[in-house]
C-alpha cells in the first residue's frame, strides 16, 4: 500500500520484462544486473570512488568523490556496444525537476562511456505523453516513451495467498552483464574536475564577467552539478547575516544564533542554474542543515544531511573554513543579491 514500495516493485516488474525482451531481441547484447541479480557488497564509501558502483541494495549508481552523482534504473548495452538508460515512473508530478536530471545524466552517461548520443527509454505506468516536458525529452535523438497498465491493474492480477517470500540467489542468464563488463572509456577523477570548475568560476567573478556567461561551454567535462566554495570564516558569517537573512520554521537566525548552534557555514552552488546552497554544521548532532533560497528572498530551511548520505557527508565534513568577507562579498552578489532566474531550477 505504500507508494515508495509500489515504485519499488514496478521497478523490479519492469526489469525482469527487460530481461525477457533481451532474450528474444537480437539488438540487444545485454541487461546490467541489478537488484537481488547483481552481487552482494557491503562497501564502505569513500572519497576515492568515481565511476559506477553498485549500492548495498543492488541500484546502479555514478559516484564521483565517494558522492552519489546518478542513479538510474536499469541500463542495456546494444549489439554495437552503445550504453543506453531507462528511467521509470508511476506518477506524473515532479516532472520538471525529472528533466533536468535526465539532461544531466545523459550528459554524464554520454561523457563516461563517449557517446555523443545516449539512448534513453522512460517507461510510465501513467500516461504522461501529452505533457510538454516528456514531449520535449521525447524529441530528443533515440528516446522513447512506453506505457504500461496501471499499477492497480497490474496488481488486480496478484492473489496475495499465492505471493510468498522467497529469497532467492542472483539468476543465471546469457544476457545479464555485470557492471564491471561495461568498460568506461572516460575514467575521471570528480574532485579534479570540481576544483577545476571552480577556480575557473573564481576568475571569471574576479574578472567581473556577467552571471549569464559563468556556465557557458568550455574544455572542462560538463559532469560537475554542485560547487561548494567552501565554509565561512565567522566574519564573513556576519556579513553573511548583514546582507540576507536564514530562516528556520519562520524565526530567522541572527549571527549570534548561528555562533551558538552551529559550528560551520558552507556556501556552494548548484550548476548549471547557478542556485545558491548553504549548509549548517549542528553543534548537538552529526548533521547539517540544508538552507535554499525563497521565493520571498534569503534562505529557508530545506532538510538535513547525515552520514547516511556517506560521500556527500564526508566532502562536507572535510571542507575547512576558506572564505573571507571580501571573497563571501563576491559569491553573495553574483548569486544571493543577483539571484539567476528560476528557470531550470532544481
Amino acid at each position: 500500500m505504500m507508494r515508495t514500495a509500489e515504485g519499488r516493485w514496478y521497478e523490479g516488474l519492469i526489469y525482469e520484462m527487460m530481461i525477457e525482451v533481451a532474450s528474444d531481441c537480437d539488438l540487444i547484447k545485454g541487461v546490467v544486473r541489478k537488484g537481488a541479480d547483481a552481487p552482494y557488497v557491503r562497501q564502505k564509501i569513500s572519497q576515492d570512488q568515481n565511476g559506477t558502483f553498485y549500492s548495498n541494495y543492488g541500484d546502479i549508481k555514478v559516484r564521483g568523490n565517494g558522492q552519489d552523482l546518478a542513479e538510474v534504473d536499469f541500463l542495456l548495452v546494444d549489439r554495437e556496444n552503445t550504453v543506453a538508460f531507462g528511467e521509470i515512473v508511476t506518477s506524473p508530478t515532479d516532472l520538471k525537476e525529472f528533466e533536468q536530471e535526465i539532461i544531466f545524466k545523459k550528459r554524464l552517461i554520454g561523457y563516461l562511456f563517449g557517446q555523443p548520443i545516449v539512448p534513453f527509454i522512460l517507461v510510465s505506468s501513467v500516461d504522461i505523453s501529452r505533457n510538454s516536458i516528456i514531449q520535449r525529452l521525447m524529441k530528443e535523438p533515440d528516446s522513447v516513451l512506453i506505457t504500461t497498465a496501471s499499477c492497480e491493474e497490474i496488481k488486480s492480477v496478484l492473489n496475495p495467498r499465492e505471493i510468498r517470500y522467497r529469497p532467492r540467489k542472483p539468476i543465471a542468464h546469457p544476457k545479464l552483464l555485470h557492471l564491471a563488463d561495461i568498460r568506461q572509456k572516460r575514467p575521471f577523477d570528480y574532485r579534479q574536475l570540481h576544483d577545476e570548475r571552480k577556480d575557473r568560476l573564481l576568475e571569471q567573478m574576479a574578472a567581473g564577467v556577467p552571471l549569464e556567461a559563468l556556465t557557458g561551454p568550455d574544455e572542462i567535462p560538463p559532469i560537475v552539478k554542485k560547487i561548494v566554495f567552501g565554509a565561512l570564516y565567522p566574519p564573513s558569517i556576519r556579513l553573511l547575516c548583514q546582507r540576507t537573512e536564514v530562516t528556520m520554521k519562520g524565526e530567522v537566525l541572527t549571527f549570534e544564533d548561528i555562533m551558538k548552534d552551529f559550528s560551520k557555514v558552507i556556501l556552494a552552488v548548484n550548476l548549471p542554474d547557478c542556485r545558491p546552497i548553504l549548509y549548517f554544521r549542528s553543534k548537538k548532532k552529526k548533521e547539517y542543515y540544508k538552507m535554499v533560497p525563497s521565493k520571498n528572498g534569503g534562505f529557508k530551511y530545506e532538510s538535513r544531511r547525515t552520514p547516511h548520505m556517506a560521500g556527500f557527508f564526508l566532502w562536507l565534513e572535510g571542507t575547512k573554513p576558506s572564505l573571507g568577507t571580501q571573497m563571501t562579498k563576491t559569491l553573495l552578489r553574483y548569486f544571493v543579491e543577483h539571484p539567476p532566474s528560476p528557470r531550470g531550477k532544481k
